[in-house]
């Protein structure tokens, strides 16, 4: 009694309405992403103080102006001796100056340093740009892994729903033979174990579900704030070209990219060093006003200066003890070792290529072989099910065969997203990951 109750309410549950859910579809997901994905915000304002640091205000082209103002008062005691022969006792003798000033100074010429330190700022924005780039495109490789096991669960979890309702049938057959002397108790004790089993494997698989939703929701940036399903048609591009594709990962790839902008830079910072070599002139100019309220000791009683004065400066620093030589041999070895990283990045880079390609070709291969063996299994699993209505079979072996198209149901979509997450991580080698439809 108790058992017909459990799958009466089963069934029940089964058919209770499915609530309509947002469909995130994956270019949904990748919009979301770049909007709200905390590490690609992260990167973005990475990119803005780059851009800043870039701007002609940080430069050093552009001329210094200051404002200064002053102002001093006094209160002595004199005793002043004139030439004439008198003599003057002042006490407490007020006395002020005021001064205001603006003052200008422009480099002329500083050895090219600023030049080549203003490009280096630009190419810094470049890398920076490049390292966004890097985080956008790990982003969504991570994005995808996460979406497609959310997508292999929603399949799992159809696949187990319908093993469970092929078990419930059967304890309802093996209840009504059993009732009417045609088999025995053990054929429905089996059928009851079998749906426990998978009710089992129902909730484990709606848990997991529920998990890789969450894990989804957070790269999304927790953009997303009802239940929802995603998109699980999957489509393979097999026209690629594998010595296209190579040539592709030794232009385009993010970290290549990267060592050649840190080759252009270390470059730059040689001859940045260098103008210290150079002697630097630069341009002051001042427009100036002074007033002086003197005691009466003094022979003018007031005095006010107004003026402009302007000029230029040299500097050059003959020998500072060795530094701007040390500065430049570093700057060099620097530009060594970022020609030698770039080599070793080469041979790294060919080498995960070719194992991204034959993994890619390899999961393809094994994902086509899961959809033969699934028909295998299906027309086993449905000549069992009518030997089994005939009596031909016993129900272990009906549970076997059930078994058997499960297994292969879930390898299956195992296999396909395997397959398809394998070819993005071949794409992002190549540099294309973003240049793909999703």
């Amino acid at each position: 009694m108790n058992i017909k109750i459990i799958v009466f309410s089963i069934i029940i549950f089964l058919q209770l309405p499915v609530f309509a859910q947002e469909l995130i579809t994956p270019d949904d997901a990748v919009r979301l992403a770049l909007d709200h994905n905390y590490g690609i915000k992260l990167a973005k304002t990475n990119v803005k103080v780059a851009k800043n640091n870039a701007s002609i205000l940080n430069s050093g082209y552009l001329p210094t102006l200051v404002g200064n103002a002053g102002a001093t008062y006094n209160l002595d005691n004199t005793e002043a001796d004139f030439a004439d022969g008198r003599k003057t006792v002042l006490n407490d003798a007020e006395s002020s100056r005021y001064n205001a000033s603006v003052d200008l100074n422009y480099t002329i010429f500083d050895g090219l340093g600023r030049t080549y330190n203003y490009k280096q700022l630009k190419e810094t924005k470049q890398l920076t740009e490049l390292q966004a780039r890097e985080t956008i495109e790990n982003t969504l490789l991570q994005l995808f892994t996460i979406y497609y096991n959310v997508a292999q669960f929603v399949e799992n979890r159809d696949a187990i729903k319908q093993t469970l309702q092929i078990s419930q049938d059967r304890l309802v057959r093996s209840q009504y033979q059993f009732d009417y002397g045609q088999s025995t108790k053990l054929a429905v004790l089996n059928a009851e174990v079998d749906i426990n089993n998978d009710s089992i494997n129902l909730m484990n698989s709606d848990l997991q579900l529920k998990n890789a939703k969450r894990d989804l929701n957070l790269v999304l940036g927790n953009s997303v704030k009802l239940d929802f399903n995603v998109d699980s048609k999957i489509t393979f591009n097999n026209l690629y070209n594998k010595e296209e594709l190579l040539k592709k990962a030794e232009t385009n790839n993010v970290g290549l990219l990267q060592v050649d902008k840190n080759i252009i830079i270390n470059t730059l910072g040689i001859k940045s060093n260098k103008s210290a070599y150079l002697p630097t002139i630069g341009l002051i100019g001042r427009y100036g006003w002074n007033k002086n309220n003197n005691n009466a000791a003094s022979f003018v009683a007031v005095s006010t200066n107004t003026g402009l004065s302007a000029g230029l400066n040299l500097r050059w620093n003959l020998f500072d003890g060795g530094s701007a030589i040390t500065r430049v041999k570093n700057a060099k070895v620097n530009l060594e070792a970022q020609n030698i990283q770039k080599e070793q990045l080469l041979v790294t880079l060919k080498r995960n290529f070719n194992n991204a390609w034959d993994d890619y070709h390899n999961k393809l291969n094994v994902y086509k072989l899961q959809q033969t063996n699934i028909k295998t299994s299906q027309n086993n699993f449905n000549r069992t099910k009518e030997k089994f209505k005939l009596g031909q079979v016993n129900s272990l072996e009906f549970r076997q065969a059930q078994l058997n198209l499960l297994n292969a149901e879930l390898s299956e979509n195992q296999a396909k997203y395997l397959a398809k997450i394998a070819e993005m991580q071949m794409l992002q080698i190549c540099g294309e990951l973003l240049n793909i439809d999703f």
